[in-house]
């Protein structure tokens, strides 16, 4: 299979990509780096099966190049981060919407296969018990950027449900609930790795409101496996699917969880949403996951229990503080600062 990866240098992207490279597939990667990170795939970079397009989604010559030839495409670059999403709204508009287009047009021209990797954001404010692929979406005002972003990743399942029905574009979508796993940032208000990151360095735990709302976390290790499936999966076609983890937990036991995996004597700290992002910002109160379908379709269990990721992120945030600080070891600083990654850099060029 030639399999692309929109957003390959991202998180879950990298992992994706590590996966299908194992599996045999001759790989092409297509990140314009905004929220991705070269060192995401230093361990796949000496792959010949694997290809580097630097370039962004919203460009449509390169998304077309890209995809030239492709038997399927996994599309996961996308504005990411309430953070980003809250203090950059316009940008995440345009790169949801205008680039998942794109996408969707290459597929159409090359008869290629997509799935679409949406986001348990479009069911907004929904507090069910578990939440099905057909509940309903809740959203706040169309003036909330946190909302806008829900209405944009709706809008991008809307049109690639359209191109099914209307033109036969074979695709499916799934929807993550809150993933986790080494190379996730906490850059742009990921809450795990911030958490545990605070926790490793000795620094107060941030809980955001009062700590209440609850969410289930899945293991990368977990979701990559069937988004796989899913994309192979015939009966997925014109379907969605939840991706989700299997334990309801609020945000500040999460911390003390946090606490006690790291071993850490931190305190916890309660910032209010006004301060932590700005006037007039929601949250919503509870998340779960429905994930009958995906298992029904696919087998889909998330078998990671929740310390153990926790313990995936924490071992993974010491190597690469262990990494960086004898980077800064060998710094020539008559050079003005070394050179970052240059192995992964230069892959960018293959």
């Amino acid at each position: 299979m030639r399999s692309v990866i929109t957003g390959g240098a991202g998180f879950i992207g990298s992992h994706l990509v590590e996966y299908l490279l194992a599996a045999g597939d001759d790989v092409v990667v297509l990140d314009d780096m905004s929220t991705g990170a070269p060192r995401n795939l230093l361990g796949a970079l000496a792959d010949p099966k694997l290809r580097l397009v630097q370039g962004s989604i919203l460009d449509r010559s390169v998304v077309e190049d890209t995809i030239r030839g492709a038997d399927r495409v996994f599309h996961l670059a996308a504005a990411v981060g309430v953070r980003l999403i809250v203090e950059h709204p316009l940008s995440s508009l345009r790169t949801n919407i205008h680039g998942t287009e794109n996408v969707l047009d290459a597929c159409l021209a090359n008869n290629a296969k997509l799935l679409l990797v949406s986001t348990s954001e479009v069911y907004g404010k929904n507090t069910a018990d578990k939440l099905s692929e057909d509940s309903d979406r809740v959203l706040g005002s169309a003036l909330t950027s946190r909302w806008t972003y829900a209405a944009s990743k709706g809008i991008d399942e809307a049109f690639a449900h359209a191109y099914h029905t209307q033109y036969g574009l074979q695709v499916a979508i799934v929807r993550p609930f809150n993933t986790v796993g080494p190379r996730q940032t906490g850059r742009y208000g990921m809450v795990v790795p911030n958490l545990v990151g605070q926790a490793l360095r000795g620094e107060p735990l941030t809980v955001f409101g009062d700590g209440q709302q609850t969410r289930c976390f899945s293991y990368v290790g977990d979701v990559v496996p069937a988004l796989v499936r899913i994309a192979e999966a015939p009966a997925a076609v014109g379907r969605a699917f939840n991706l989700g983890g299997a334990e309801e937990i609020s945000i500040e036991q999460l911390a003390l969880r946090a606490l006690r995996v790291t071993g850490s004597s931190s305190s916890i700290t309660y910032v209010p949403y006004e301060e932590a992002y700005s006037e007039g910002f929601e949250d919503m109160r509870r998340r779960v996951p429905d994930n009958a379908a995906a298992f029904d379709l696919v087998g889909f269990v998330p078998r990671t229990t929740l310390d153990e990721t926790l313990a995936h992120v924490a071992a993974a945030i010491a190597e690469t503080t262990k990494a960086d600080r004898q980077r800064s070891a060998i710094v020539d600083p008559t050079k003005g600062g070394a050179r970052v990654a240059e192995v992964a850099q230069a892959g960018w060029a293959r």
